[in-house]
């Protein structure tokens, strides 16, 4: 299996606020990554079926669909079951953390994003980065 260009990374960026969105999508498109957008939960579970992104960034507080739904039914599909899913929240709560690790979050982390700390988390959960 041969490794893949950082450049060929997707991401699918969940976020029900549009300016967030857009931030997200600049900084790391300014990385090399490639970027799709859902604005709730059901347009995520959509998206990532059909789009398979490396890694998703999955605001908890979602129209339509939480979050945390959203991440479980993404889980549910067996070719996403690989996909890195990073919780992206304001809620620092402990509560918080311990759902999003059982609905199936690889990490968590919360706002206002640092870029720089998010791309090498980003970079240590993908399989085949250095």
């Amino acid at each position: 299996m041969t490794e893949r260009d950082p450049r060929d990374r997707t991401v699918l960026v969940v976020d029900d606020a549009e300016d967030a969105r857009l931030f997200m999508r600049l900084a790391l498109e300014q990385l090399g990554y490639v970027v799709f957008e859902a604005e709730d939960g059901e347009k995520a579970v959509a998206i990532a079926t059909r789009q398979r992104p490396d890694i998703i960034l999955m605001d908890l507080s979602l129209p339509i669909m939480d979050g945390l739904s959203a991440t479980q039914n993404i889980r549910a599909h067996e070719e996403m079951k690989g996909v890195t899913i990073i919780a992206v929240t304001a809620n620092q709560g402990t509560d918080s953390r311990a759902e999003a690790k059982a609905a199936g979050f690889d990490a968590y982390v919360t706002k206002p994003i640092d870029i720089d700390s998010l791309d090498q988390l980003m970079k240590g959960l993908l399989p085949g980065s250095s």
